[in-house]
Order: structure tokens, then C-alpha cells, then sequence
């Protein structure tokens, strides 16, 4: 599988690659954040950044505007950056949006796919079963989930990918929670993945469509869970929604 620019943006930054542009360190303290190397409320301090990344001060304000604007961070006046602390329903109204979108992008696909972009998601779904099979990492299933649905995506709109890839930023802020859920002691998503393939091979945009957003409903679920088992705060104004089971979603779903 070709690496997406985002993924192999993330392995060089990783990597220790030198930090240039606002673009490069926002991924940087993208992935610090998403790894929980920089922890909610923690404070980002501009001289702190532009002394460890040898930046001006330009640069590091770029980047924090970026962090900001996928709510990554707060940028608070005279006091200045801190790692936001996100609800239980922030990521769970994430989830639902991406869910939509996401099935969408698997019903785009199977309207309008060429036979080569099909084939190649079918070799990319094998690829993520494969690697689920044999234990491997995670973030790596992680990664190959994400280029399969940025191929679906393809097939959409311009509009629509730009919906897609917004509401994406702000979910990898939780692919931490998303690698405990594949780690645990249970199925995880993957049966909804092999009938995402089977409606990919017969071309069933409404099964593509329902299979996608399983998958998606399934780690709102588990994600959820996490945060709550971790004491990450539910906004006291709202009750936590409660997540409809996937296999309610998937019946409904084979009626039609």
C-alpha cells in the first residue's frame, strides 16, 4: 500500500526530523498530544517551543492557530496555549459526524469507483484483516484503516473531502483511546470490515454505506467507554448519550 503523505508526514516527524514550518510543528505536537506525551490543561509556552525547535516565535503562533482551529488546544488571551480537555460528548458527536461521512465515502465508492480503485481498497481490507490476525500494532491498522477510507473518499466530492478530512483532524486527537480499543478482549470492528469488502466486491452502496458506519458507531463505543473508565470529564450539563449497538445498526440496515 502507497503511505498517505499524512502517515509518512507523521513517520518523518517522529522520526526527528528537522521542524522548518508551522505545518511541521503542528504535526509534531499533534502526535505529542495524541500520544498523551502532552496531557490535557498541560500549557504550550512559545519561547519554550521556539528554544526546543529552534523556530521564531511566527512560526510556533501558526502552528498553535492551527492546533487550535482542529481543537487540539485552547489559545487563551495573555495566557496563552494549553492542551484542551475534551468531553465524552465532544468525542462522541465526532464520532457520529465521521460515521455519516464515512458512509458516504463507502457508498460514493461503489457509485462511482473505477474497477482498479476497487480492487485496490479489496487488496487494503485484506491487508488491515491480516494484520488484525496476527496481532499486529494497533497504529498500524490504525494507518491502514485511513488510507482505505481516503480512497473511498476519493470517489466523493471536493466538498465532501474537505468535511471528511476536517472532521478526521479532530479524531486523531483520540487514536489513542482508538489503539486501547483494537487491544482489547474483543472482536473489535472487523467483521463489519469484511462486509465493508463484500459490498465493495458486489457494488451494494447501501450495504458499503451501513457496513462503514459500524464500523465507526463500534469505536464511538468503545472510545466512549475508555475515556469514561479513565475519569475523562462528561459535561455537567448534558447526560453522556448513550451508543446505539452495531448490530441493531447492521439489522436495520440489511431490511432495506
Amino acid at each position: 500500500m502507497k503511505d498517505s503523505p499524512e502517515s509518512a508526514s507523521q513517520d518523518d516527524h517522529a522520526e526527528g526530523h528537522p521542524v522548518s514550518t508551522a505545518d511541521d510543528l503542528a504535526q509534531v505536537l499533534r502526535l505529542r498530544i495524541q500520544r498523551s506525551e502532552l496531557l490535557p490543561d498541560e500549557w504550550l509556552r512559545e519561547a519554550k517551543l521556539c528554544s526546543e525547535f529552534g523556530v521564531g516565535r511566527s512560526i510556533v503562533r501558526r502552528a498553535l492557530r492551527t492546533l487550535a482551529d482542529d481543537g487540539l488546544i485552547e489559545l487563551e488571551e495573555n495566557r496563552g496555549a494549553r492542551v484542551s480537555t475534551t468531553t465524552v460528548e465532544e468525542v462522541f458527536d465526532l464520532y457520529e459526524v465521521r460515521a455519516a461521512l464515512y458512509g458516504l465515502a463507502a457508498r460514493f465508492a461503489c457509485l462511482r469507483g473505477s474497477d482498479a480503485a476497487i480492487r485496490h481498497m479489496l487488496v487494503n481490507i485484506d491487508r488491515l484483516l491480516s494484520d488484525a490476525a496476527s496481532g499486529a500494532p494497533a497504529e498500524q491498522i490504525i494507518e491502514v484503516s485511513e488510507a482505505i477510507f481516503s480512497e473511498m473518499a476519493e470517489s466523493a466530492s471536493t466538498d465532501a473531502q474537505k468535511m471528511i478530512e476536517s472532521v478526521r483532524r479532530k479524531t486523531r486527537f483520540h487514536f489513542s483511546y482508538v489503539a486501547l480499543a483494537l487491544t482489547a478482549d474483543s472482536p473489535g470492528p472487523y467483521e463489519y470490515w469484511r462486509q465493508v469488502r463484500a459490498a465493495l466486491v458486489t457494488r451494494d452502496a447501501d450495504k458499503a454505506s451501513q457496513a462503514a458506519r459500524d464500523i465507526l458507531y463500534y469505536m464511538q463505543g468503545e472510545v466512549a467507554r475508555i475515556m469514561l473508565t479513565r475519569g475523562t470529564r462528561v459535561r455537567a450539563d448534558a447526560p453522556l448519550p448513550r451508543p446505539v449497538p452495531p448490530i441493531k445498526r447492521r439489522a436495520a440496515g440489511n431490511r432495506r
